[in-house]
């Protein structure tokens, strides 16, 4: 399958990229770090119940800079302090079991930072754990990526929300999505349901995909954004993100800066789900749900807080619009639109954002 607009983050490490503003995700990874810790372990006794030489994990939507190797980083954590709880004939058997993990996003994507960054791992720590062998795997997760029951462990955190395309109506102009570049107030109802339909289209395609690749009793862990209720539009959510992204851009078209048929004609290839959305389709074959839960964050990245106070909006709305928006969103308008007007846009994110904050 071509994905036909590939949604990679912003590559490099500097300030604009997303290795130095992806602490947001770094924050779901934390979240569900003792859900991965607790299937590891029980996936390496599997294995050692079985005979099996080698525990493969696969890390889908990798991405890039310092999340990339965090999941890497903590299985093998995991598996050294839980080998070392055993007695020596275990460890002796255990230490027979090796890591295999492969790290999968698309081919844009900036595995060359992800490679430099594997020295990291090469420390005294690690040399205690298993052996842990890591590769580069570039493809797309809406196609086979692995040979019929050689995965153990499936692993996808942030990355699940992007489409395998934009809905075809969409793209090829038989619908219009005017001044939105995803659902908002104004988009049509048969509009929401072309993007209700490209998600259940896609995330039925990847169940199926991984249901092949996993080995019998294999696990897969997925983590994404999503929706709080049932209905599309509530404040706080990511179509609030967006419509704020959507504002800025339509700026840009009032002060002559881009073309609004341009404009008209871009909508992201995303859908964020409400938890009902993503129960019915497992349970409708292949796969059951051993957990499953709603959690929040702070659309804010630098404010740790529980508190749905903002003490400084300006400073919030500055790290809302270039942390968790521009770095994760600037490669797929950069495609479609001409990078000076995007530079010049994130002036007009600030304000926008403030008035986000007080609702």
């Amino acid at each position: 399958m071509k994905v036909e607009r590939q949604p990679r983050m912003a590559t490099g490490d500097g300030a604009n990229s997303y290795a130095s503003n992806s602490r947001l995700p770094m924050k779901a990874l934390l979240k569900t770090g003792p859900v991965r810790q607790k299937a590891i372990q029980e996936l390496y006794s599997s294995c050692l119940l079985h005979g099996t030489s080698t525990l493969v994990i696969a890390d889908l939507g990798c991405s890039s800079g310092p999340n990339a190797l965090f999941v890497v980083s903590e299985v093998m954590s995991t598996l050294r302090e839980y080998i070392g709880e055993g007695t020596s004939m275990e460890d002796r058997c255990r230490a027979a079991v090796e890591v295999q993990f492969f790290l999968n996003d698309l081919p844009g994507n900036d595995f060359n930072l992800v490679f430099q960054s594997l020295e990291s791992l090469a420390t005294e720590e690690m040399a205690a754990a298993p052996p842990c062998y890591v590769a580069g795997l570039p493809g797309s997760y809406y196609t086979r990526l692995f040979p019929c029951q050689s995965v153990h462990l499936f692993h996808s955190s942030f990355s699940l929300m992007f489409r395998s395309k934009v809905p075809e109506d969409l793209s090829n102009g038989t619908h219009r999505n005017e001044e939105n570049i995803y659902i908002g107030r104004s988009t049509p109802p048969a509009v929401v349901q072309m993007f209700q339909e490209q998600f259940r289209k896609d995330f039925k395609l990847f169940l199926t995909l991984r249901y092949k690749e996993l080995v019998s009793g294999g696990r897969m862990i997925l983590t994404f954004l999503g929706r709080k209720g049932e209905e599309m539009l509530m404040h706080g959510d990511v179509d609030s993100m967006f419509e704020l992204l959507s504002a800025a851009l339509n700026i840009l078209v009032q002060k002559g800066r881009v073309e609004k048929d341009k404009l008209n004609s871009f909508n992201l290839p995303y859908y964020a789900p409400s938890i009902s959305e993503v129960k019915v389709l497992i349970k409708e074959d292949l796969f059951s749900i051993e957990q499953i839960e709603l959690f929040e964050s702070n659309w804010d990245p630098h404010d740790d807080s529980d508190s749905d106070v903002t003490l400084d909006c300006a400073r919030s709305g500055k790290n809302i619009a270039n942390n968790s928006i521009r770095a994760v969103m600037e490669p797929l308008i950069m495609e479609h639109l001409v990078r000076p007007y995007l530079m010049n846009s994130s002036w007009s994110f600030p304000p926008l954002s403030r008035s986000t904050l007080r609702n």
